[in-house]
């Protein structure tokens, strides 16, 4: 894979190509991931939803995100040489600084009972990837963490319990890793698996110094650095674990300027003493409007994450170049972080194309997260693929740098 992660997150890929989206580059049809990959990714990040299905088992949308489709797009990333970073939520549907709710399952639990089932359910999870042969490189423990997990007993400012919860997540994945290399050298001393060993250090060639899966601890707003300096001194003060890389989300219209990142990340690569990983970043190639791809009514549409008072107060323009020059801006800002700390990026959904039957919520899910709809795509103009799934020129940025 590299030492410099260029990752995409693809974790609707599924759902966008059952709706009919299509990708091409340069006019030629192909399959996203190889498209991308021929553009510079070597590691897809995936997002897991405990339960993300109603009482009908129907799914809650946004890709699915369910164990199984999660592990369909980890095999198919496998199958042309690119690794992976499994995303916990711990929750059945979006977890971030503004919902953290809990798993259906999970309900009634108290703090001791969901410290239990978050280790249990984070090994299963591995045991499963172990069983069908896609451990990942990477684990992020929990998503965007800035307000906690697993609310309301996880909520800030309660960081015994934050630390708790994290702990156990990142205990399960230790004793994965440990068992995996346990197996992985009977099965080398009985002269099976050959390629076992290579498959448990994978993560050497993510972060250095690191053999077996690297695991995450990923918070919002990065270009915060209050934020980041509080959350893990109190992380450590309430016995937080040892862990390997920091992840941190920009987007530039809710998360400061390129500067603000940049000084974070330095700091923190100093401060902390990790490596750092944008897990997730975008910007927008365009204000157009694309209810006629979705070929929904206004009123079943959210509309565009990217409003235009939002998109009006940055400095990049929302055009194809305005594209390309942030993400060659926020990748020197990764390459000067100090002590080569900066590890690379996860850009969010950049085939998430609109089309009829993709979008961020179901009613049931919306009820689930106490979220009113409507639904649809909000992402779209976000996407490193145009409304009707040509490659954009940021993507020569990523590769060529």
């Amino acid at each position: 894979m590299g030492n410099f992660i260029k990752g995409m997150d693809l974790s609707t890929l599924l759902e966008v190509e059952r709706c009919g989206g299509k990708f091409c580059d340069h006019g030629v049809r192909g399959d996203a991931m190889d498209i991308l990959k021929n553009y510079g990714m070597n590691m897809v990040r995936l997002r897991l939803w405990n339960d993300p299905f109603d009482e009908a088992g129907s799914s809650y949308g946004a890709g699915g995100s369910d164990i199984g489709t999660t592990l369909a797009l980890a095999k198919r990333a496998k199958e042309k040489g690119i690794g992976w970073l499994l995303d916990f939520h711990y929750s059945d549907f979006w977890a971030d600084p503004g919902k953290q709710t809990l798993p259906k399952a999970w309900r009634g639990l108290n703090a001791g009972q969901l410290e239990t089932a978050v280790y249990d359910y984070t090994k299963e999870v591995l045991a499963r990837c172990k069983k069908e042969d896609i451990l990942p490189q990477m684990v992020a423990v929990g998503n965007e963490l800035s307000n906690g997990l697993l609310w309301p007993y996880g909520r800030t400012p309660d960081f015994a319990n934050i630390a708790r919860f994290v702990n156990a997540g990142i205990r399960a994945v230790r004793e994965a890793e440990a068992e995996m290399r346990e197996d992985c050298t009977a099965d080398a001393q009985e002269g099976m698996h050959e390629d076992c060993p290579a498959e448990a250090q994978a993560a050497t060639r993510t972060v250095p110094g690191r053999e077996g899966i690297s695991v995450m601890i990923h918070l919002d707003n990065g270009g915060n650095n209050e934020l980041y300096r509080s959350w893990f001194d109190s992380y450590f003060a309430n016995g937080g674990e040892d862990f390997d890389c920091i992840g941190l989300s920009y987007y530039p219209f809710w998360h400061g300027t390129p500067a603000m990142l940049k000084a974070n990340m330095d700091d923190l690569a100093v401060r902390c003493k990790k490596d750092l990983i944008v897990a997730e970043v975008s910007m927008g190639y365009t204000m157009e409007d694309y209810q006629s791809y979705e070929k929904l009514a206004p009123h079943e549409r959210k509309g565009m994450a990217t409003r235009r008072e939002l998109a009006d107060a940055i400095d990049y323009p929302m055009s194809p170049q305005g594209q390309s020059d942030f993400m060659r801006d926020v990748l020197q800002i990764i390459r000067g972080v100090p002590d080569g700390r900066g590890r690379g990026f996860f850009y969010w959904e950049p085939a998430w194309i609109p089309v009829p039957g993709s979008g961020w919520a179901t009613e049931a899910a919306c009820a689930y997260i106490g979220e009113s709809g409507p639904g649809g795509n909000e992402w779209a103009n976000q996407a490193l693929f145009d409304y009707d799934g040509n490659t954009l020129p940021a993507l020569k940025v990523i590769r060529d740098f």
